[in-house]
């Protein structure tokens, strides 16, 4: 039995591994040995795809467009929910329940664009960095709210009043007592929302009309509408895209399990 559940998982691992090691197989072959799209090794490996590609697809420049974008609403999807999540967990009123839940629904609850976009219009934050941040940041803010209500529910009450006996103001309570606290929770978020932020293709898409401001998924498409017959080069940018957000995967995937069981269980 237990062969037999080690048999199952390695080909489990094999349904991911294999369309990912074809895509990085063929990113360093000639255009000729990408057309088969095979899993067979090149002749003669073809590091300057790269260097056609980054240059072509003006990736360093979407590079730094997808940086501005996803730690930026990271880091204001963090800091908020963890503040309002603070709030909703330690003052248990009528309201603030009602708050909690109504964070809950936007777990579930479908994006509608068309007044989504009519509000940034209206806004004047259409095609801006600070529009698709506060976008993204309102989109993941439930799920966060969520892990953080949790986590905090589990902290003493009594570290709370020993820090106000000792002079603690709110702001004071929270950033120098309790966010060290939450650090696992913290990371997890971190990573997770670092992810579905840089991976996204839809919100940028409505979001940007102008090529400057395209972020690495919206780079690659436009890279494959010109490129297509290349598939060497259309695997060398998917391969680039793909690896800042592999490294962070594998920088923090035990933080990501440990941090949501304490989350979701601990309240």
């Amino acid at each position: 039995m237990k062969i037999f559940k080690e048999v199952s998982v390695w080909l489990l691992t094999l349904v991911i591994l294999i369309p990912l090691f074809l895509v990085v197989i063929n990113s360093v072959k000639t255009s000729a040995e990408a057309d088969s799209m095979n899993l067979s090794f090149p002749k003669h490996i073809q590091f300057n795809n790269y260097a056609t590609v980054i240059k072509e697809g003006k990736m360093i420049r979407a590079f730094k467009n997808s940086m501005i974008i996803t730690v930026g609403s990271v880091l204001l999807t963090n800091i908020a929910s963890a503040m309002g999540a603070f709030v909703l967990s330690r003052r248990r009123t009528q309201l603030n329940k009602m708050l909690y839940y109504y964070f809950i629904v936007g777990l579930i609850a479908p994006v509608n664009m068309i007044p989504t976009i009519k509000i940034m219009q209206s806004l004047h934050i259409m095609n801006t960095f600070q529009g698709i941040i506060l976008l993204y940041s309102a989109l993941m803010m439930p799920f966060t709210v969520f892990l953080y209500y949790g986590f905090i529910h589990s902290v003493p009450r009594e570290m709370d009043e020993s820090a106000v006996i000792d002079g603690s103001n709110a702001w004071q309570l929270f950033f120098r007592i309790q966010y060290p606290l939450l650090m696992p929770v913290t990371i997890t978020s971190l990573l997770i929302n670092f992810m579905n932020a840089w991976n996204d293709f839809i919100l940028p898409l409505y979001v940007f009309n102008k090529s400057t401001n395209n972020p690495m998924t919206l780079a690659v498409y436009n890279f494959y509408g010109t490129y297509i017959s290349s598939w060497n080069l259309v695997c060398a940018a998917i391969v680039l895209t793909t690896l800042p957000i592999v490294i962070v995967y594998l920088f923090g995937q035990r933080y990501i399990v440990s941090g949501m069981l304490s989350g979701a269980v601990k309240g």
